[in-house]
């Protein structure tokens, strides 16, 4: 009962026990930026670390070491897989459990949590879903190329955060609230996305399963168990039955964080929801991500083949990405603002919005899973990598760019 996850004991000072709910709010979010804006940088090392490799004298051992057989035995049962299935599969399901509870927390007291409050960034991520999907797809309504119409629909968190970061504080903090909260419903979106249209085959026995995985963690709250580790049973079950469902098994992540107590029980003043997130956070930033970058963005940019309409899968996303999302974004920003139904919050000017446009075309992690979803050809699978990476570095250095022209008015105007 008192186990906890590495890091779970936190400092006072990190999460303090006694504010209100708005201060703490504001605590966890100050917490994950600063966890986030560093993360980026490491996410860029290990990315980079991937594209040296796969184009170095020694780039076979890249795909080797992935390949690389890891069974799990169990009292007669054997389940046999490779490394790369234990990665994107088993590891991102902690990612994706952090998703969810942040999610949870935002509805519960963030930026999500009042209609005010939500409607502005949920009409902005539906325009930066919607117009990338729209490009990309212009470029790729052949069957088979078609299937990866939502890989340039999300944005990467970790980078956009990364890159506001280096933009220093002249930034407003809302326009950094705003940016969080479009990265997170993308972040629902694409959920919800990769749940309906890259599931196939579908068992409802599975869901049977995963339904007992959520029942024994309900039960489990009740009884008192505060202990992270007393989860992993459930976890597991749930994992196995969204498996078992033919639903890709890290959604798991999702649900088990979306039921996540966001009250306090018992003597702790502390809420499950933002221990445990702040717990596991550090690992997935400086971990599990950097891990996921660096066995999937290994593009081997001497060997990718652009014939056979590969080449429109990488111009789709690419141009999807650096062109696309700011677009939706902004567009949809400013319909919402021009119709009268919404007003932009104090602190963020339309040369904001238009950073926020930028940076939301930083796709990286999100994307590459789903790409890794969507194809099953490996060369339009390194295609789809490459267009990522592209449009992504684009971003980054759009929104470099005009950030930096942002923040100098923004100093000059403080003058």
């Amino acid at each position: 009962m008192n186990d906890r996850f590495p890091g779970e004991d936190l400092p006072s000072k990190d999460l303090p026990n006694t504010q209100p709910p708005v201060e703490r709010a504001f605590a966890a979010l100050q917490q994950f930026l600063r966890v986030e804006a560093v993360s980026g940088i490491v996410l860029l090392v290990a990315a980079a670390t991937a594209l040296l490799w796969a184009n170095s004298p020694i780039a076979h051992s890249y795909h080797d070491v992935w390949r690389l057989p890891i069974p799990l035995h169990f009292n007669g049962f054997s389940f046999d897989r490779p490394l790369h299935f234990w990665i994107n599969d088993a590891l991102m399901t902690v990612f994706f459990l952090v998703v969810g509870m942040e999610i949870r927390r935002e509805i519960h007291e963030g930026a999500l949590s009042t209609f005010d409050q939500a409607i502005l960034p949920v009409l902005a991520a539906f325009g930066g879903v919607v117009v990338p999907a729209l490009i990309y797809l212009s470029f790729n309504a052949a069957p088979e190329r078609d299937h990866g119409w939502a890989i340039p629909t999300a944005t990467d968190i970790a980078f956009a955060v990364g890159v506001l970061a280096l933009l220093g504080k002249s930034i407003p903090g809302n326009v950094r609230v705003f940016l969080l909260a479009l990265a997170i419903i993308d972040d629902i979106i694409a959920v919800l996305i990769i749940a309906l249209f890259y599931s196939s085959g579908l068992q409802p026995n599975g869901f049977i399963v995963a339904a007992v995985g959520v029942l024994v963690a309900f039960g489990l709250q009740r009884l008192g168990f505060r202990s992270a580790f007393v989860y992993i049973l459930p976890a597991f079950i749930v994992w196995a039955g969204l498996f078992i469902a033919g639903v890709h098994p890290t959604l798991a992540g999702i649900v088990l964080g979306l039921v996540t107590p966001v009250r306090s029980t018992g003597p702790e003043t502390v809420p499950p929801v933002v221990r445990v997130e702040a717990a596991l956070h550090p690992w997935v930033a400086y971990a599990i991500m950097p891990l996921f970058a660096l066995a999937n963005a290994g593009v081997d940019l001497r060997g990718i083949e652009f014939g056979g309409g590969a080449q429109f899968v990488a111009l789709g996303i690419g141009l999807a990405l650096c062109a696309g999302k700011p677009i939706g974004v902004i567009g949809a920003t400013w319909l919402a603002v021009r119709l009268g139904g919404c007003r932009l919050a104090a602190g963020v000017s339309w040369a904001g919005v238009c950073l926020i446009g930028l940076l939301a075309g930083i796709g990286f992690t999100m994307s590459i899973f789903i790409a890794m979803l969507a194809f099953n050809d490996d060369r339009l699978r390194d295609a789809s990598k490459f267009g990522v990476l592209l449009g992504s570095l684009i971003s980054v250095t759009l929104g470099l760019g005009w950030g930096f022209e942002y923040a100098q008015r923004q100093r000059k105007a403080k003058q």
